[in-house]
């Protein structure tokens, strides 16, 4: 990289760095530093020429898209034109041909370090401020995501077998790994709805290195399984699980009991199609766990500590799994990344990661606010961040660098002023009150419906 190009680039990454809040003088300002963001551009990124769509311009104009609500590449490229004739530089072309060959040269491996270093950061910096107990506490969940119809799509992510030809799309199945305090992404995988290995287990065993011996990891009745529970003990991380429903309460007569808790032992079950004869080897006969049982739910957990960790605080820590159906909605439906809009399955990771990076660049000014204000960052609205973000970023640019403080003061203030309410145990119907337009559902291909309206119209 020349210098000249070395310079350009420095200056587009402290740009970027200006409209997500991460300049000097703020809490948790170097969760995406200069100095990581250009090695990472210079390890991943490779050479390039000193275009007009660099790979950080390209990266700027990705973010600014996936945070609109238009979600289109000609506003991102709009928005990209306004910005060099603000900048004094000369005006490019509309077309939306250049922007979306830019994005196709971003590699898949430098998005995501990206995002797993945005998160890793963020976590890090957290986790002496709101963790639990002196610990780290880990959510896991998974969820499915559709694209458009394509060929590429479909033979990558094939859709459900339920759905005719034609008439489906394809899906992809995401599980993410979230800190309970700061809501920060740390870690994500991805698969087919279809196949083997591709079940929310397979991709959890794939980021399971991300957890540390300090770390709690909390899911529901689905991960509560011998075989992760094992590999959590094995690596010094705590478990908390819904106990499965299938699964058969042991006679608790024969067990250990506890102010009302229970000690329970699992028994190792015959070797899974998936695990190798050397690991199946490598797991405990027997697993010693703590049975919780309040109000009908009953609890799986490694702590066999009572006076450490009590009853009434694991149900109450239990509670906050929650926290991630929110996160997976902030991401999936404020976001917008339940429908994705790439046609090729590669252009949809690269999606995928993008729009995950711009949730922990979020998250991160809620920390910041969080911290500046003396609060909990739980209880600051994702949905009113992001508004107030892209409401402050065309004044943060265009406002001179002495005044930016004030700007920034006055987005981290407007963040709190309406604060999530605490609403433990809520429920709520999942049904619409407006009815939606009567619209007869697709039968057929919408190639054999368009000739067939055209035969009738002709």
């Amino acid at each position: 990289m020349t210098n000249h190009i070395k310079k350009n680039v420095m200056n587009q990454i402290v740009s970027l760095r200006i409209r997500f809040a991460q300049v000097q003088g703020l809490p948790f300002s170097d969760i995406l530093s200069k100095d990581d963001l250009l090695k990472i551009i210079q390890e991943e990124a490779g050479r390039f020429r000193n275009r007009i769509y660099s790979p950080v311009v390209t990266l700027t104009t990705f973010l600014s898209q996936v945070l609109s609500s238009d979600h289109s590449c000609q506003e991102a490229v709009s928005k990209v034109i306004a910005n060099r004739i603000v900048l004094g530089e000369d005006v490019c072309s509309s077309a939306t041909g250049p922007y979306c060959k830019a994005r196709q040269r971003l590699s898949r491996k430098f998005l995501t370090r990206l995002l797993i270093h945005s998160g890793k950061n963020l976590h890090d910096e957290t986790i002496q401020l709101w963790n639990w107990k002196g610990r780290s506490v880990k959510l896991v969940d998974g969820t499915t995501l559709s694209m458009p119809d394509t060929k590429e799509n479909q033979k990558s992510y094939p859709q459900s077998k339920s759905q005719k030809p034609g008439l489906g799309f394809p899906k992809i199945r995401l599980v993410v790994m979230l800190a309970m305090s700061s809501g920060a992404l740390v870690h994500f995988a991805t698969a087919p709805c279809r196949g083997k290995n591709t079940g929310e287990h397979a991709l959890l065993r794939q980021i399971l290195d991300t957890l540390s011996s300090t770390d709690v990891l909390i899911g529901d009745g689905y991960f509560g399984t011998y075989f992760l529970i094992a590999e959590l003990l094995k690596r010094g991380v705590d478990g908390l699980f819904r106990q499965h429903s299938r699964r058969k309460d042991p006679d608790l007569q024969k067990t250990k009991k506890f102010n009302k808790d229970h000690l329970i032992v699992w028994s190792k079950p015959q070797r899974p199609v998936w695990m190798d004869k050397k690991t199946y080897q490598s797991m405990p006969e027997k697993l010693t766990l703590r049975q919780t049982k309040i109000k009908g739910k009953i609890f799986i957990s490694t702590f066999l500590n009572l006076k450490k960790v009590t009853r009434q605080e694991l149900v109450q820590l239990y509670t906050q799994r929650w926290l991630i159906e929110l996160d997976l909605r902030s991401i999936k439906t404020i976001l917008q990344m339940d429908i994705l809009r790439c046609k090729t399955p590669e252009m949809i990771q690269k999606e995928i990661c993008v729009h995950l990076l711009a949730y922990n660049l979020i998250r991160a000014i809620m920390a910041q606010a969080a911290y500046r204000h003396h609060i909990h960052p739980r209880t600051i609205s994702f949905k009113t961040t992001l508004q107030l973000l892209n409401t402050f970023q065309p004044f943060i640019l265009l406002t001179h660098r002495k005044i930016r403080p004030w700007l920034y003061d006055g987005l981290l203030a407007s963040t709190i002023v309406h604060p999530v309410g605490n609403r433990p145990d809520r429920l709520e119907p999942r049904a619409l009150k407006r009815r939606l337009k009567q619209y007869a559902l697709l039968t057929q291909p919408r190639s054999t419906m368009r000739n067939r309206l055209s035969k009738y119209y002709a």
